[in-house]
């Protein structure tokens, strides 16, 4: 028998209720059909299982891309071959019949001023060794002898195409300066060519512009000012169509947040995230924008046919598109790429193409790893459809339809590594993996018949999870006991009060790999239990959690996914140096309302239901500065830690939200992320205000606190040493959860913590495994738990506690963490180990390290950024992590980062600085 809730979910997804889901899985337990311990990655089966909730089992032909992500495939007008790119430093020429990389073509650099000379005569650039594609933005000139690509460094990439279609690198167009007020650079967005191909249009995505271009020598002729963040063009006839991710400007008088690079957009007045989407109407003859139309949030990819006078767009944070009558400019109809607007958000639709006819419509749903296809009725367009989904790799970013081949080629920007690399530990034939092993891929398929549309349907929804999302749906029912965790969300719970801790950037094997317990591997452990007696000890008290992931790779997208379930569209399209914020929102240029999830945060969510709520340092930027304003600079840690040791006051904390939803809840003087301010400040000020709460008699329900010492700063001159950083983390989380333990709310309270990323690691399982803990007198006390867990497993449990409704998919399709909770008390307290090692132990002056390797690593750690969040890049600080650990000699697991994984922190570096040097 088929229950209505999976009914509701056949529904969302358009998919035969009959093939859903065996009948023998819906009469099973929800606990017994949620739980699995597979490993993230790939399985002998075939199948790929992702850090976030999802399986990947493509259609038709699937071409790996190892070190890229690719984010635009384009086919030549004489559809002979493809190409893509991103982020990476070359463009990819690909056989369309054999599905395989025909040509890697190295990126042109700047030509030079003088151009006076003919293209065939001036001498060839030089390689760009930085470019990569932005955040779309690859196309052919109409006599297909040219290809454009964007890129994020402000400028564009011309290709030249021979008769026997070999690709070669021409020359490139440097664009005027944004202008801007942290970045002058331009951020090349989508492109579009003129018929006769004499004209280029760029979105200018950071100077808010559709730009036109003289083919011939590259000169902007003519700007027009459109939205905030312009993403995409089509030209139809004489009017250019440009999608703004951030919908109209602002005005005088609007709410507004930040942008990023200082820019602003228009915001909602309860959650603060970007409240529009919009698309700009050019018309090129008369030289002026004549329309802008409001559509959904997230405005993206534009889709148009020469068979209709019908222009989609992609609203990639709604869920649906918007169909724009061209005849008139205004908008015809709203799409869903779900079964109704009142589905949890997920679809995450970003990309589309019609076909030759213009009667089949393809979207990339990126949030559902698919390619929806609708049959669009442009006589009746009420009668467009969506009839059914095709599973591709890992969220599709681009597509391509090839209507001579009747395929359709998507082009997936994410992916799980498939093979481990070796290393040189200490462990023979070790091999092992790091989140910036880049995995993205092609997908390509035959037009699936209406037919076989219902089965690849079934599949897309197998692979989503459908019965976890099911179950997040399901009432609560009356009469049910207390329990830790709840069955069902909204029954009642044990548990009335909730500490959310989320830490930075640490792996499993690089903490716990020497647990002699669980799955560790021992060579890789460079913070064991004498410099994190805490982690240890609470792994082994309560539950051991060995196979849990983060399901972000580095802060941008890992403080969103440990906050809102959800990582949006412009997130994962912001890979490339993420040229306007870094959105973490723990500093300047790292606040992004466009960045933020549309179904809100976890305090949202908190607050919208009368949960009482208390912050301490999540997305608040750090404000620390000398009491006495004559003092110049920002103190360093020392003084920052004598204030917090010797109690004094020259040294003033304090932050501010960098969402304005958090002011009421969060005290402006705690501080989240500044390396210079020590844990032990931070865990002083929550017990600080536990002590308080006592007296009252009362404590929040849900409690978020930002630990995030565990980055460390390197090796740097007037910083504690990497085991310093580390210690004073393990401390301050043990002395926390000691005093929540010896507390008068600890008999039905649980604290949960996890890193916010593993980026700053290497692990023999997954790049994205990483270290997890639940305290609690319901948790499990010396338990091994190998449920595969990750962030939105930690968020669903706590929704499940607090009865929050699920924000998105993908906290619905997490697995609670049930396997570590049970419904009798063990009243224990926690007891804090102390420190091993000295937390003001400093790193020595360059000049006195006798080892080169040491002093070398030193003066590199000298000038690198650790005020900004992960401003450092990886590759470069974990080598001198695990130096500082494991001594110079000890050989560095080399497959712990791959060519260029240090692109999306290049600013980082200083001009003089060459990381060859590390080597």
């Amino acid at each position: 028998m088929i229950t209505p809730s999976f009914q509701r979910l056949a529904s969302l997804l358009l998919i035969t209720p009959l093939v859903l889901c065996p009948a023998a899985a819906l009469a099973a337990p929800a606990a017994d059909r949620l739980a699995t311990d597979e490993p993230v990655g790939h399985q002998q089966d075939g199948r790929v299982v992702t850090p976030v909730n999802q399986v990947l089992t493509p259609y038709g032909q699937q071409l790996d891309l190892p070190g890229l992500r690719p984010q635009a495939v384009a086919l030549a007008p004489s559809g002979r071959f493809l190409v893509t790119a991103g982020k990476t430093n070359e463009l990819l020429v690909i056989d369309p019949d054999e599905v395989t990389v025909r040509q890697r073509v190295s990126l042109p650099g700047v030509l030079p001023e003088d151009r006076s000379q003919p293209e065939s005569k001036q001498a060839a650039p030089p390689k760009d060794t930085q470019g990569q594609l932005s955040y779309t933005g690859l196309v052919f000139s109409p006599a297909g002898d040219r290809i454009y690509m964007s890129d994020v460094n402000g400028s564009i990439k011309v290709f030249r195409v021979d008769a026997d279609d070999k690709v070669e690198p021409a020359f490139a167009w440097k664009l005027p300066a944004a202008k801007a007020p942290r970045r002058n650079a331009e951020i090349p967005s989508g492109l579009a060519v003129s018929s006769d191909g004499a004209r280029l249009y760029v979105c200018g995505n950071l100077s808010n512009q559709l730009l036109e271009l003289d083919t011939q020598s590259g000169d902007v002729l003519r700007t027009f000012a459109v939205g905030v963040a312009p993403f995409d063009v089509v030209l139809v006839g004489e009017q250019a169509y440009v999608s703004n991710w951030g919908g109209r400007r602002p005005e005088e008088g609007d709410l507004t947040g930040p942008a990023g690079r200082g820019t602003v957009v228009r915001v909602d007045p309860q959650r603060h995230i970007a409240s529009e989407g919009s698309v700009s109407v050019i018309d090129l003859e008369a030289g002026e924008v004549i329309s802008e139309i409001l559509t959904g949030l997230h405005a993206s990819g534009l889709a148009a046919s020469a068979a209709h006078p019908y222009l989609v767009c992609c609203n990639a944070a709604s869920d649906n598109l918007s169909v724009i009558d061209t005849r008139t400019n205004t908008k015809a109809r709203t799409l869903w790429a779900k079964s109704t607007p009142a589905d949890l958000l997920g679809a995450g639709p970003n990309a589309a193409a019609f076909n030759a006819s213009g009667n089949r419509l393809y979207v990339a749903n990126g949030s559902q790893n698919a390619i929806a296809v609708f049959d669009f009725d442009a006589d009746e367009l009420e009668e467009t459809t969506l009839l059914g989904m095709v599973p591709v790799g890992w969220y599709p970013g681009a597509l391509s339809i090839d209507d001579a081949r009747g395929r359709v080629v998507a082009a997936n920007i994410k992916g799980v590594a498939k093979e481990p690399k070796s290393y040189g530990g200490a462990t023979p034939g070790a091999k092992g993996f790091n989140t910036h092993h880049y995995f993205g891929s092609l997908s390509s398929f035959e037009v699936p018949s209406d037919d076989q549309l219902p089965a690849l349907s079934e599949r897309v929804s197998r692979n989503l999870r459908a019965p976890r999302i099911a179950d997040a749906l399901l009432p609560a029912r009356p009469d049910q006991p207390p329990r830790a965790v709840p069955e069902r969300i909204g029954e009642p719970s044990l548990i009335k009060h909730v500490v959310y801790i989320i830490k930075e950037n640490r792996t499993y094997d690089q903490v716990l790999g020497s647990l002699g317990r669980g799955n560790g591997d021992p060579s890789l452990c460079i913070f064991g239990p004498n410099v994190t007696p805490n982690h240890h000890k609470m792994a082994n008290e309560f539950v051991l959690l060995d196979n849990t992931y983060c399901c972000g790779i580095l802060s941008a997208d890992g403080h969103q996914w440990s906050t809102t379930a959800y990582s949006t569209d412009y997130m994962e399209k912001s890979f490339a140096g993420f040229p306007r914020s870094y959105p973490d929102g723990m500093g300047v240029d790292e606040d992004d309302a466009l960045a933020y999830a549309p179904s809100g945060f976890i305090w949202d969510a908190a607050l919208e239901r009368g949960v009482s709520i208390r912050n301490y340092g999540e997305f608040m930027g750090p404000s620390v500065r000398w009491r006495d304003k004559s003092k110049s600079g920002s103190p360093g840690f020392m003084p920052c830690y004598l204030a917090w040791k010797n109690k004094t006051d020259d040294v003033v904390f304090g932050c501010w939200p960098s969402v304005e939803s958090l002011r009421a809840i969060s005290p402006l003087d705690y501080v989240g992320w500044d390396m210079s301010v020590p844990d032990q400040y931070r865990a002083d000020f929550v017990l600080r205000e536990l002590a308080e709460f006592e007296k009252r008699g009362e404590y929040p329900q849900l409690v978020i606190i930002c630990l995030p010492n565990d980055h460390t700063s390197g090796t740097s001159p007037g910083c504690p040493t990497p085991a310093a950083c580390m210690a004073d983390n393990d401390l301050a989380f043990g002395r926390i959860v000691e005093g929540l333990s010896h507390s008068r709310f600890w008999n039905n309270m649980a604290v949960f913590a996890i890193e916010d990323d593993p980026q700053a690691g290497w692990d023999h399982v997954s790049g994205y495994r990483t270290i997890a803990f639940c305290a609690s007198p319901y948790a499990k006390r010396g338990a091994h738990v190998s449920t595969q867990y990750n962030t939105t497993s930690v968020l669903r449990t706590i929704e499940q506690i607090l009865g929050l409704p699920p924000m998105n998919q993908f906290d619905a399709s997490a697995t609670p963490m049930f396997d570590c909770f049970v419904d009798e008390p063990n009243l224990t307290p926690y007891t804090a180990a102390g420190a091993q090692v000295a937390l003001d132990q400093m790193n020595s002056d360059p000049a006195a390290i006798n080892d080169p390797v040491l002093r070398k690593d030193a003066v590199v750690s000298a000038s690198l950024n650790f005020r900004e969040v992960d401003r450092a890049p990886e590759d470069v600080l974990n080598r001198i992590l695990w130096r500082a650990m494991r001594g110079s000699q000890a050989p560095y697991p080399e497959w712990a980062v791959t060519a260029d994984a240090d692109d999306d922190d290049e600013e980082a570096l200083d001009e003089d600085f060459d990381k060859d040097d590390l080597d």
